[in-house]
């Protein structure tokens, strides 16, 4: 859709152009392929016409109207997904690349320093017709919610919200690779959370409505962008979920510290349709979670220290679910 000839990107960002395609339900645009070479291929500069149109679009917006269209945020309901305000670079560089919410507008600080992440923004949202405005860094992080947006942020319509019935089917031949988080209560947790279980195949993740941080800019930036990728339920109940999936034919397993059984004694059972569940930072699985699952397990400890942070314990399950899955998926 974008005018001009694109760059021929270097073999490896060619790649990853190619890999993002197959991703695609639609062709990628230049602007897109672009973007995506740009993340392989950092130091090649965007092309003539992206640059001008970019500027053109930046300035126009400046000019023509004062940033007051975005305004904070609201708080996001632990009765809703959240995701309206997006913040920083990689964050809000995939809610654009991904193209799978609307996006009504992208801020960016009149002193942020340009790697190419920002050329790539500035394209994509030109691409897509989204305004730029051009404030400055002051204006900006008093209507951030993240500690450091970056000199990015930007409003979209809110993630939509999954079904679980969905969820536990089987899809495209692959069985259901399932995230239940019981009760994370921090956002920099469960975005980590979020981009492990997107880079490590998740298919679905299962959110609690209630005492559970959901999206908040916070965990959309730490997840980097994968919230956009990942289909996430919001749940009334987890244990009532949990037993929904039991019933399904899904294995539950749980995550916890006083566990007799080793993670790494799964076996067989991570090549089957599997949910992984995590507790609370401190508190760890709830009761009621606990007797929803099969079989509960832990992570040898060797040190001195008895548990990991739930981000790191999380990603170790997920990869040995994913280590025993290769051969089945591939």
């Amino acid at each position: 859709r974008a005018g001009g000839s694109a760059r021929v990107p270097a073999e490896g960002a060619e790649r990853a152009v190619a890999r993002e395609q197959r991703k695609s339900r639609t062709p990628l645009s230049n602007a897109a392929r672009k973007a995506v070479a740009g993340k392989y291929e950092r130091q090649a500069v965007s092309s003539e016409s992206g640059r001008q149109r970019s500027a053109a679009q930046l300035r126009a917006s400046a000019e023509g109207r004062a940033p007051k269209r975005l305004q904070p945020a609201r708080r996001t309901s632990d009765r809703s997904l959240g995701g309206e305000q997006v913040e920083g670079r990689q964050a809000v560089r995939e809610l654009l690349l991904a193209g799978t919410r609307k996006v009504y507008e992208v801020w960016v600080a009149t002193d942020v320093e340009d790697t190419g992440v920002i050329s790539d923004i500035a394209d994509l949202a030109a691409d897509q017709r989204v305004p730029v405005v051009e404030v400055n860094r002051r204006r900006l992080e008093q209507v951030a919610r993240s500690e450091a947006p970056q000199g990015v942020l930007a409003k979209a319509a809110p993630l939509p919200e999954a079904d679980i019935d969905d969820l536990m089917r089987r899809r495209g031949g692959r069985q259901p690779f399932l995230l239940a988080v019981d009760g994370v209560t921090d956002p920099g947790n469960l975005g980590a959370l979020l981009r492990t279980a997107e880079g490590a195949g998740v298919t679905g993740v299962l959110l609690p409505r209630h005492r559970a941080v959901h999206i908040t800019p916070t965990v959309a930036k730490s997840a980097a962008g994968a919230v956009e990728y990942l289909q996430i339920a919001v749940v009334p109940g987890l244990p009532a979920a949990l037993a929904a999936c039991r019933d399904k034919g899904l294995w539950v397993v749980g995550l916890d510290d006083a566990a007799d059984r080793s993670l790494f004694d799964l076996g067989e059972l991570g090549r089957d349709g599997i949910v992984v569940v995590l507790g609370a930072e401190g508190a760890g699985l709830s009761r009621l979670a606990r007797e929803r699952c099969d079989a509960v397990v832990s992570i040898p400890m060797r040190g001195r220290i008895g548990s990991l942070n739930v981000s790191n314990a999380g990603a170790l399950a997920l990869y040995e679910v994913t280590r025993a899955r290769h051969d089945v998926d591939d």
